[in-house]
């Protein structure tokens, strides 16, 4: 703008800032709407005046005439002409300067006239329509046509009549489970829900109301499940809601009672049991399992099998005392000081070195731990380390998938870029070029990743494209797994697709890997007694506990199970000629 000029104001603009507010008036719309509805419904307005010398009433009908102005009380108001408009740019006025502005219309305006309306009719609204969409939300559960509470309580009244003074103990909780046709090992929340933990004992009165409260509030077993070991005013479950169920667990179920005796390990046990829990069930990485995680999850299923299943080892997904022992043995031979927590170079000796330091920085950046402990003090706990182990030998689960996904994804963009795979792959070169192995150039490597994953938009990869793909293992692996990389490389790639195609296969990555660490773990251990020959050695807890677990183990596995290197000798194949020259 030059110097000398001056500021005009856009009148327009003005104007229509000022209808515009007018516009948006309640009385306004509600005039307007009335209008409306009159002119729809064919009403007829009369505009009387007393002070006329000959009385004339003038009448006018809206199907017939051109409406430009709708005379209301002392407001007029401008309508939209339904025959086609003469465009103009200037703003309609309240009052017309001139009679002969409307046609088929002519009141005069004075001081003393009077208004005449012909009453309308209501008009009857049509019902709401969300009275006819049924609920379909039922955080609770869905509630069941007819359960008869009173026959319920009636059952659990006379099971507590069997006791001594009407009052259970936590050992009589399994009848009082049963009655209230629950699995057994509800016993345990149960029993503390009804308040059993401050006093030792439950009454039937203070049982029976708050089972009832529970019958009538909760219509499937996951909400009772959370209304029985949630906090009070909450609606979801944290990681210690479930150390008194699972402390009942250890102490009553028959696959665990070797453990009794080592009393010291009952926490680690649950500990990683509550971690496998929240590993499969949340989901959503909150660290609070909702009733429905709980509801789409097996968990429930797997606390009904306790009571049919004497082995606990058989319980694979989250009780399996075998899978404790591998995760726990490979924690304790990284953990150096045994203080159960580990740094950065105890992770980095896992596997021998297989993992890249890259990655291992991104696991102790808080990508994938709990609690700022391993930002502040540069340490994860044996918790984290149950991830750690899970995602690193099973690369094909949902919840593995999104755990390497965080790491990889530096700049949390939710998508993995070229960058990105470059950045962890540049190491991998390096520990290629230090084993006198050439590695295969960046381009090339990603040409065979995307042609692998096949993501959706070009040059990224997504977590959904990641969960898509049936050979997640393979892609991970290529960037921060040296190890299994190679393994990768030397397989014919007919069998890598076979094996990635085999969904429906019994047994999972995890499975495999456990069975084969805890064979070796319990062959090492029977090596060391023989070698030992009755000499008692001073042995640290990981040792006692080796000791008395092996004798329950080998009970119940035949030595002939033991693995040996002489079992992958194909004997068809096997060279008898120069033995015997």
């Amino acid at each position: 703008m030059s110097p000398g000029s001056v500021l005009q104001p856009v009148l327009k603009m003005k104007v229509d800032e000022l209808f515009l507010c007018w516009l948006s008036q309640p009385a306004t719309q509600l005039t307007l709407k009335d209008c409306l509805r009159s002119i729809k419904n064919e009403e007829r307005f009369e505009i009387g005046n007393e002070d006329s010398g000959n009385g004339k009433n003038e009448r006018f009908a809206s199907k017939n005439s051109n409406p430009k102005q709708c005379v209301l009380g002392d407001t007029r108001l401008p309508l939209m002409s339904f025959s086609p408009p003469q465009l103009s740019t200037t703003l309609p006025l309240a009052t017309p300067a001139s009679p002969r502005n409307v046609s088929n219309i002519r009141a005069t305006r004075r001081p003393s006239g009077t208004r005449v309306v012909q009453t309308k009719k209501e008009e009857t609204l049509p019902p709401s329509l969300s009275q006819n969409i049924p609920t379909f939300y039922f955080p609770r559960g869905c509630p069941k046509e007819k359960v008869n509470i009173d026959a319920v309580i009636a059952k659990i009244e006379r099971t507590f009549s069997e006791f001594p003074n009407e009052r259970a103990t936590l050992e009589d909780m399994g009848k009082v489970a049963k009655a209230c046709e629950c699995p057994l090992y509800w016993k345990g929340p149960l029993f503390y829900c009804a308040g059993g933990e401050r006093t030792g004992y439950v009454s039937v009165h203070k049982f029976v109301a708050m089972w009832r409260k529970i019958l009538q509030t909760c219509y499937d077993d996951a909400a009772k499940f959370v209304h029985l070991l949630m906090n009070p005013g909450c609606n979801y479950l944290v990681q210690d809601d479930f150390i008194p169920f699972l402390q009942d667990v250890v102490n009553s179920h028959p696959g665990l009672s070797f453990l009794k005796e080592a009393s010291e390990f009952h926490s680690r046990y649950i500990t990683t049991v509550i971690q496998r829990i929240f590993y499969t069930v949340n989901r959503s990485w909150s660290g609070k399992i909702t009733c429905n995680e709980l509801r789409k999850s097996n968990f429930l299923q797997n606390v009904a099998l306790l009571e049919e299943e004497a082995d606990i080892n058989q319980l694979t997904e989250y009780f399996s005392y075998e899978h404790f022992y591998v995760i726990y043995c490979k924690f304790w031979e990284l953990d150096t000081d045994h203080d159960l927590y580990i740094d950065r170079k105890d992770l980095a000796r896992h596997n021998d070195h297989a993992i890249s330091n890259r990655m291992i920085e991104r696991i102790f950046s808080g990508a994938v731990t709990r609690g700022r402990k391993a930002q502040k003090d540069g340490k994860i706990s044996y918790a984290d380390f149950v991830w750690f182990l899970i995602s690193e030998e099973d690369k094909k689960t949902p919840t593995s998938i999104e755990y390497w996904f965080r790491c990889m994804d530096l700049d949390g963009d939710g998508a993995l870029s070229m960058y990105e795979l470059e950045y962890f792959y540049e190491e991998q070169c390096q520990k290629l070029d230090n084993m006198a192995i050439e590695p295969l150039p960046f381009e090339d490597c990603l040409c065979q990743m995307l042609d692998l994953v096949k993501p959706q938009c070009e040059g990224k990869i997504t977590l959904h494209d990641l969960k898509r793909c049936k050979l997640t293992n393979v892609f991970f692996d290529t960037f921060f797994n040296i190890e299994k990389y190679l393994d990768h490389e030397q397989k014919d790639q007919f069998s890598m697709m076979r094996d990635g195609e085999g969904e429906s296969q019994e047994i999972s990555d995890w499975e495999k890997y456990a069975a084969e660490e805890y064979d070796i773990l319990v062959a090492e251990e029977a090596a060391s007694d023989q070698w030992n020959d009755g000499y008692e050695a001073e042995l640290n807890p990981i040792d006692h506990q080796k000791a008395n677990v092996l004798k329950y183990q080998m009970e119940k596995r035949p030595f002939f199970e033991m693995p040996s290197h002489l079992a992958d000798v194909d004997l068809d194949e096997y060279d008898y000629e120069e033995d015997f020259e």
